[in-house]
């Protein structure tokens, strides 16, 4: 429970109702206090960080100015909604975030009546909120509609596609989107939109000049007035490029420092009142309040549990390499070997494991800003021109990218290798983040080779075969650490469409995918069955399979993705090709979107640990129980 004298105001705000009933002076007193209780809270358990930070004024101001719920405020991408979450009555529960029944990392609409919209990818703000007030508009309903986008989910194509939308409608939506420019996403922005709006923070010359000559010209619609307002585009251009928003119908206010309650208060009264799209630009800074964060943005980002007096402490000890590291060090190996290897990244130069990389071939790296689609199809153009690109992207983020995969890759045969971060079960970031349906998606594509590794030297493999083959490629790995295997530091390829047994067995074969073959060797060992890693989802090892369906009772596929389309699917589909009728047992994720828990305790729902795939086994097959059988 939140301690009354430490935090005097915000231990009685359970809601923004009653935050509505402080006087306005107060308000730099409660940004504090909740500065200060995010810091505590998010130090013990660890959680998203920086961002919540920098929106804690503007997180105070939009509650205590609009009537929320009624009011509806869509928070793009997630990671600053720690705040929002703590003044809409989970502020005793946020300790519990990201844990299982815990209170969700994102916002999710099942889990409260604030949380407009559930997001956890970027740059859909804009649209839903301009969707909303499209229908509010349409039965009369004059309830205010707010989207709070940060300047690195305004990178994507999306963002921009709401706003030629919203600002070109007749009759006009009546829409604010705040845009929060803190020059930050999880690392550095880049790109023409960053350069742009470092432009415009730097013109408050501007704003002084608009204001200064608004009391000076006095009444709006007076001949002085008008004249000058004709001018005002050309005062613009000469300051500041903010023409760009305005031409796109949205009237532009700012920039104005996101962290001065009294000038963001004063704002958005007059915002609030006002018909029609309306764009306020806002800077802040990312981690604001706790030093440490601000002078390590990227960080900071998110947190593992730490002492704030300390700050994040590393670890002591050797580290055990993640799947993640295993890419970036193959990526820099690669590119020394060849020189057409070209690496691409939307956005995720760290998550993705590129910052060596970047480092030591800057020429050769390219992070396109928050565009899924747009480095798909990059990738596919240098492929074009004789370069062999590697796109670096999470399961969850090439969801965005689909169209381009299959269109201008996968239909053109060219030569582009996918390097999918954070497959399978993700675990505390919940359904948004999940990598549970990427094998499906990918195996339905034709010209695709489509590869799972099961251990850490697998992988570094799988992409040195993915590189080398002349099409387009897939690698999907684990986020996270593999079983510990000793990495060769060769670049050694795989036969392709070839898997291997790793146990022999009798009457039942275990065939599994990727990151659930250790486990399926742990009870194949105990049950005396064979077990088989396929390696390649697609093809799949057609000689191996038959084989072992001419020598076994029946199969159990195993993998950490839906069973609906994905690698089971492939064998059941290759054997009914055949021919064979044999009994296939499919284990693999749910028909469902996980709830946010570690990925140990989801595995385990989905019955993918060691003592679910026994349990199951043995209820399909009973006879099985008993002494373990020698390998054969």
């Amino acid at each position: 429970m939140i301690d009354p004298q430490r935090y005097p105001r915000l231990s009685r705000i359970s809601t923004p109702a009653d935050l509505r009933q402080f006087d306005e002076s107060e308000l730099p007193a409660i940004a504090e206090e909740l500065r200060g209780y995010l810091i505590e809270q998010v130090a013990l358990v660890g959680g998203h960080f920086g961002a919540g930070l920098g929106v804690i004024e503007l997180t105070v101001a939009l509650h205590w100015l609009f009537d929320t719920p009624t009011d509806r405020i869509v928070w793009d991408v997630g990671h600053q909604t720690y705040p929002h979450k703590i003044l809409t009555g989970r502020r005793d529960t946020i300790h519990t975030v990201k844990q299982k029944d815990g209170v969700a990392p994102f916002p999710k609409r099942e889990e409260s009546e604030y949380d407009t919209f559930g997001v956890g990818h970027s740059s859909t703000s804009i649209s839903a909120a301009l969707g909303m007030a499209i229908a509010l508009q349409a039965r009369g309903d004059d309830r205010k509609v707010v989207a709070v986008i940060g300047d690195g989910a305004m990178t994507a194509g999306m963002a921009f596609e709401a706003l030629n939308h919203g600002g070109g409608m007749e009759p006009e939506p009546n829409l604010l989107v705040i845009l929060n420019d803190n020059q930050m996403s999880i690392s550095e922005n880049v790109g023409a939109l960053t350069k742009m709006l470092g432009r415009l923070s730097g013109s408050r010359a501007l704003n002084a000049i608009r204001e200064g000559g608004k009391k000076l010209l006095g009444d709006k619609n007076g001949a002085p007035a008008k004249f000058v307002k004709r001018w005002e585009e050309h005062w613009k251009g000469m300051f500041v490029p903010s023409t760009l928003f305005e031409e796109m119908g949205f009237h532009y206010t700012g920039p104005i420092d996101g962290h001065d309650m009294d000038a963001l208060v004063s704002t958005m009264k007059t915002l609030k009142g006002l018909k029609g799209p309306q764009l306020l630009h806002i800077i802040t800074t990312k981690g604001k309040g706790y030093e440490l964060a601000e002078g390590d943005q990227i960080g900071y980002h998110a947190v593992s549990p730490f002492d704030p007096a300390k700050g994040m402490v590393a670890k002591a000890g050797a580290k055990k390499p993640t799947y993640t590291d295993i890419f970036g060090d193959w990526l820099c190996d690669m590119a020394a070997a060849d020189p057409r290897l070209m690496g691409i990244t939307p956005a995720m130069r760290e998550g993705s494991g590129l910052v060596r990389f970047s480092r030591e071939y800057p020429q050769r790296y390219f992070d396109v800003a928050i565009a899924e689609q747009h480095a798909v199809t990059l990738a596919a153009g240098m492929a074009c021109e004789g370069a062999k690109p590697v796109c670096a992207i999470y399961s969850t983020f090439l969801q965005r990218g689909y169209d381009q995969l299959v269109h201008d890759v996968a239909i053109q045969n060219l030569d582009v290798l996918f390097a999918i971060d954070r497959g399978g079960v993700v675990g505390p970031d919940g359904a948004t983040h999940a990598g549970n349906l990427d094998l499906s998606f990918l195996r339905c594509v034709p010209n695709m080779v489509v590869m799972a590794p099961a251990d850490e030297d697998e992988c570094r493999k799988m992409l040195s075969t993915g590189h080398r083959y002349e099409g387009p490629a897939a690698v999907r790995y684990p986020r996270g650490t593999g079983p510990g295997a000793a990495i060769e530091p060769t670049l050694d390829t795989l036969p392709i469409g070839r898997g291997e047994v790793r146990r022999r067995g009798s009457r039942i074969a275990l065939l599994a995918f990727g990151a659930i073959v250790p486990a399926a060797q742990a009870v194949g060992d105990e049950l005396g069955l064979t077990v088989a890693n396929m390696r390649f989802v697609k093809p799949l090892d057609r000689e191996l399979i038959i084989e072992l369906a001419r020598t076994h009772e029946g199969f159990v596929t195993l993998e950490d993705n839906v069973v609906a389309g994905g690698a089971g699917s492939g064998v059941a589909e290759l054997l009914a090709a055949e021919g064979i009728t044999l009994p296939v047992l499919h284990l693999g994720l749910p028909d469902e979107f996980q709830h946010h828990a570690s990925r140990e305790q989801l595995l385990a729902e989905a019955g993918l640990d060691v003592a679910g795939i026994r349990a199951v086994v043995l209820q399909r097959w009973p006879g099985l129980f008993g002494p373990a059988r020698a390998a054969v």
